[in-house]
C-alpha cells in the first residue's frame, strides 16, 4: 500500500494503540487515555511513496478535526500536480513544490474554506527524494533525522517548534506576511531514519521522550514498528491526555555526504 490518508475524527484510537506499516513507512497513532479526560483525536496524516521518494504530512489540530481534515482533502485535491512535480526527473525540486504548496494555501478558496472551520491545526510536510530531506513546517510538529554521525554531534531535530502558528480558523496564511519554516538537508551515508511526531510524544507527563538521546535509545532497541509501540505503550502508561500520531521510515544512502575539507579520517 503506497498511499495512506487518515483523520481521527475517522477512527481515535482513544484506549487503543495502533501500529502498522504501509509499504517502507511505518505510521503510530495513539489517541490518549479516556480515563484523563480524553475524548476525541483531532491528528491527522498522509503518507504517498514512490519507488525513489516519499511524501508524508502530519497534522495537530484542536477544537476539532475540521481543519485537519481541510488539509488532508485540499491536499490529496492537488495530487497530480504534486506528484508531477515530484516525479521530475534530476535534482530534487523541492522550490517548486513549495512554491505550489503556497500556491495551495493562499489561493481564495483554501482561505475562504478556512474561515469556516472550527480550530487550527499544526501542519507538517516531508518529503525525501534521492539522499535530501526537505520539510515545509506550520506550528509545531517536529520531525527528526537521526542518523550515527549526526547523533555522536547532538544533532536530532531538523525543523523548530512554533507555538503560535496555525492553518483554518486562525491562519498564518491569512497574514500580511505568512509565517512557516522550510529546510533542505543532505542525508549522510548508511542508514538515516526519518521520525514525525505530534506534540502528544513530547508532552507526555514525565517527559520520557522530551530529550532526543531517549528517542534515539528507544528507537534502537527494536524493529521499527515494534520500538514505536513500546514508546506508544511508555506514553500511554504515563496516563497521557493528548494524541500522538507518528510517521517513521528508514533511507540507506549509498552516496558519501559532505565532509570537511580537513578531514582526516
Amino acid at each position: 500500500m503506497n498511499d495512506f490518508s487518515w483523520v481521527g475524527s475517522e477512527e481515535d484510537y482513544i484506549d487503543k494503540r495502533d501500529v502498522r506499516w504501509f509499504n517502507r513507512v511505518t505510521v503510530g497513532r495513539f489517541g490518549g487515555n479516556s480515563s484523563v479526560g480524553q475524548t476525541k483525536n483531532e491528528d491527522g496524516c498522509i503518507v504517498w511513496q514512490h519507488e525513489d521518494w516519499e511524501f508524508a504530512v502530519i497534522l495537530d489540530a484542536h477544537k476539532s478535526a475540521e481543519s485537519a481534515e481541510l488539509v488532508i482533502h485540499t491536499i490529496e485535491q492537488y495530487k497530480v500536480d504534486l506528484l508531477r512535480i515530484l516525479s521530475i526527473k534530476g535534482p530534487p525540486k523541492f522550490k517548486q513544490l513549495e512554491g505550489k504548496l503556497l500556491d495551495i494555501f493562499q489561493s481564495d478558496e483554501f482561505l475562504a474554506a478556512c474561515r469556516h472551520v472550527t480550530g487550527e491545526t499544526a501542519c507538517l510536510v516531508v518529503v525525501r527524494k534521492d539522499n535530501y530531506i526537505w520539510w515545509f513546517s506550520v506550528g509545531d510538529c517536529l520531525v527528526y533525522l537521526l542518523h550515527p554521525e549526526l547523533i555522536a554531534l547532538n544533532q536530532f531535530q531538523l525543523n523548530q517548534r512554533q507555538f503560535f502558528e496555525w492553518i483554518g480558523q486562525v491562519n498564518t496564511f491569512e497574514k500580511t506576511v505568512p509565517c512557516y519554516s522550510s529546510g533542505t538537508r543532505e542525508l549522510r551515508k548508511g542508514t538515516n531514519l526519518i521520525f514525525m511526531t505530534t506534540d502528544g510524544l513530547l508532552e507526555c507527563p514525565g517527559e520520557p521522550y522530551a530529550n532526543p538521546q531517549n528517542l534515539v535509545e528507544a528507537l534502537s532497541k527494536e524493529a521499527l514498528d515494534e520500538s514505536i509501540s513500546q514508546m506508544l505503550m511508555e506514553i500511554e502508561s504515563q496516563n497521557v491526555w493528548d494524541s500522538t500520531t507518528i510517521i517513521s521510515w528508514p533511507v540507506d544512502v549509498e552516496k558519501e555526504g559532505s565532509i570537511p575539507s580537513d578531514y582526516r579520517g
